[in-house]
């Protein structure tokens, strides 16, 4: 592994940065950058334009600039530091690498393109509110239980009798970005509980009926979550039968999630620190020393450079280690935002507001991705730690033993 950025990352790093330096800040009067919708969309646009930011993993074919995860983890780490609020995480880093991966010709070149140029935001709506169950990265995702496992509730959905279409009933509690997303990629159970499977669905909410959309109050605002119930509402099977393997599709887009969100903590956690330590210059200056506060400084900085590196490593092999580079992203997080909150002396409310702001970017990634020790517990269950052989299924296994 070459741990040295490439000049495409650094020029990806610089865009990125200059365009939300330019736009208003996370934090500047009060503001988040958010509109109705929950992001600033002419900042999406411009973001989709200039570095072409969710379709940087997306190849060529597809409209995408083929940088790869390496390149994708750059600008969320990024738009982490910034706490930008915007569909970059449901569409680019959860909706579209499943499209890519199961969809058929005819549906990736439909849907990526306009994934790619920023024209389409799409959402995984999970049932349950188990997203890191669904994506494998705290529990065993094969058994689908977290989609209704064929029996009442969860999701569900039937064949239209002499068509090609579907018909989806239940409800997704916690979607995010759901409540604005011009595509849903909604997993549910079908056929029954003594033949039930997963399958993934395309819903399109302006143009299906039954689809009922609900804002939730989240914890971060950042994060929009919404409700999401079907009644009936018809829906196109992703992927060019019902034998396609979602749960493996799953299985292998949650690691390489996880090393794009330990990007973005990687980030918010850098961004937190680097507000602290002028907060703390500005009180040596009018006040005089903050030894002890500089050592905890410091501390905070060796454990966010080590999740920076576990991060990047991940990036480049997730599947032996995107859990675990989010369980440590999110506890640098979590600790950094709680030392933030605690800082004495702030010069103001509108660093105090940052603070727990951050603070509330960390809770609110542990419980929609976490928690940190449910994601180590899992990764180590899944390597044999705790006794037995490692599970072969296990994404990166094979690596890991032959090492």
């Amino acid at each position: 592994m070459d741990a040295a950025f490439t000049a495409e990352q650094d020029e990806i790093r610089r865009t990125v940065r200059e365009l939300l330096a330019a736009s208003r800040a996370p934090g500047d009067d009060g503001s988040d950058g958010r509109t109705a919708d929950g992001y600033d969309a002419e900042l999406w646009r411009r973001l989709a334009r200039d570095p072409g930011l969710p379709g940087l993993a997306l190849p060529p074919e597809y409209g995408g600039t083929g940088r790869g995860l390496a390149g994708l983890a750059v600008a969320c780490e990024e738009t982490g530091r910034a706490r930008l609020p915007s569909p970059l995480i449901a569409t680019a880093v959860l909706a579209a690498p499943l499209i890519a991966a199961l969809g058929t010709d005819e549906q990736r070149t439909a849907l990526l393109p306009r994934i790619a140029d920023g024209g389409l935001t799409a959402a995984l709506a999970v049932p349950g509110g188990s997203l890191a169950t669904a994506l494998g990265l705290t529990g065993d995702d094969t058994g689908g239980t977290w989609a209704g496992g064929g029996r009442a509730g969860g999701m569900q959905a039937r064949p239209v009798p002499g068509a090609k279409g579907w018909r989806l009933y239940g409800e997704a509690a916690q979607v995010l970005d759901g409540h604005n997303a011009g595509l849903l990629l909604v997993a549910a159970h079908a056929g029954g509980f003594p033949r039930s499977r997963t399958l993934l669905f395309l819903v399109r909410p302006d143009a299906a009926a039954g689809v009922v959309r609900t804002r939730r109050t989240p914890l971060d605002e950042t994060r929009p979550l919404a409700g999401i119930e079907l009644r009936d509402t018809g829906a196109e099977l992703l992927g060019a039968d019902d034998t396609v393997d979602v749960t493996g599709a799953l299985a292998s887009a949650g690691p390489r999630a996880a090393a794009l969100l330990a990007a973005e903590a990687v980030g918010a956690a850098a961004g937190a620190l680097e507000r602290m330590a002028d907060q703390v210059g500005e009180r040596e200056r009018s006040s005089g020393s903050a030894e002890c506060v500089k050592h905890r400084l410091a501390e905070l900085y060796a454990r966010v450079q080590e999740a920076r590196s576990a991060a990047y490593y991940a990036a480049w092999n997730p599947a032996a280690a995107g859990g675990l580079a989010l369980a440590q992203a999110l506890e640098a997080l979590r600790d950094t935002a709680a030392e933030a909150v605690r800082l004495p002396g702030g010069p103001g409310p509108a660093r105090e507001q940052e603070a727990h702001l951050s603070f509330r970017r960390a809770a609110a990634d542990e419980l929609l991705f976490g928690p940190a020790h449910r994601l180590r517990d899992h990764a180590a269950r899944r390597a044999g730690l705790f006794g037995g052989a490692p599970d072969p299924a296990a994404p990166g296994t094979a690596e890991r033993v032959a090492v």
